[in-house]
């Protein structure tokens, strides 16, 4: 009875998700523009794809960006957290946390627009550098190889920050007080109730936090692309850019699809261990 209810939504999953992955696995073993005529070529793309050091600088960027993904945003969204604990009825609160949800209503296409506004060479950040005498640092920061990637990893922070505070303070909303409580008779400081309960008490969010900001880095796309297109000279190349570029720009439809498999198998890889940390009593 239980298939019997779970058949439609099964069936629907199977047709959109699993076929097109099927899909998408027989056009990665041919040679294909998407008009002409196919070429089996089984594994070659694959083979293309880990020999090749513009795929792989691709896949390498992702993992740079998952330490503004995951590690700055984990970390400013935990410190976020943290402090407004207890902090609901003080004044400004709301507007706080309003402020910092704000990314998530913004559409990415506007929201990427204004920050190539501002790193530009006329933008925000370069008038508060000149502002306070540090003129001769600034440049237009995204058409900077050493800066652009950097650059398109805050924006992700920014992006991300006020979903992950959100469910970290949600996380932190329903730890019993009694143990905070019963920590500072034991004479407990600040530090040592972040690190005895807070932490703990958050794991679960933590790991689900972590594994959307993974998530964000390997398989980031419209940050990346409506900023740099993976400029300049591939500084920012990540693999969601890659992959378009591969199928719509150079008609390669299997390199492209093999490309997305190999991203697809790198997710799981590192998303996996992440679920089974979450799911240790």
């Amino acid at each position: 009875m239980a298939l019997v209810f779970i058949a439609p939504a099964l069936g629907l999953y199977g047709w959109l998700v699993l076929g097109s992955f099927g899909r998408a696995f027989q056009y990665s073993l041919y040679n294909w523009n998407g008009v002409g005529t196919a070429t089996f070529v089984g594994i070659k793309n694959y083979v293309d794809v880990f020999s090749s050091p513009a795929r792989l600088t691709a896949l390498l960027h992702s993992f740079e960006l998952m330490v503004f993904f995951t590690g700055v945003t984990l970390v400013l969204g935990l410190a976020a957290a943290v402090l407004t604990r207890g902090a609901s009825r003080r004044r400004g609160s709301g507007l706080a946390r309003t402020l910092l949800f704000m990314p998530q209503v913004i559409p990415i296409v506007a929201a990427a627009i204004g920050w190539s506004w501002i790193y530009s060479r006329e933008g925000l950040v370069n008038q508060v550098l000149s502002a306070i005498g540090l003129h001769g640092v600034t440049r237009p920061w995204l058409a900077d190889p050493v800066t652009a990637l950097p650059g398109v990893g805050f924006v992700g922070t920014w992006a991300l920050l006020g979903l992950v505070t959100m469910m970290l303070t949600a996380g932190i909303s329903k730890i019993d007080q009694s143990i905070y409580e019963a920590a500072r008779i034991d004479g407990a400081n600040a530090l040592q109730e972040f690190f005895a309960v807070t932490l703990p008490g958050i794991r679960r969010e933590l790991v689900v936090c972590a594994t959307l900001t993974v998530i964000a880095a390997l398989a980031s796309f419209d940050i990346v692309f409506m900023t740099t297109q993976g400029g300049p000279n591939r500084a920012t190349m990540v693999p969601g850019v890659d992959i378009y570029l591969l199928a719509f720009g150079q008609q390669k439809i299997g390199a492209a699809a093999a490309m997305g498999i190999v991203l697809m198998c790198v997710v799981l890889l590192v998303i996996i261990p992440l679920q089974r940390l979450a799911a240790k009593d």
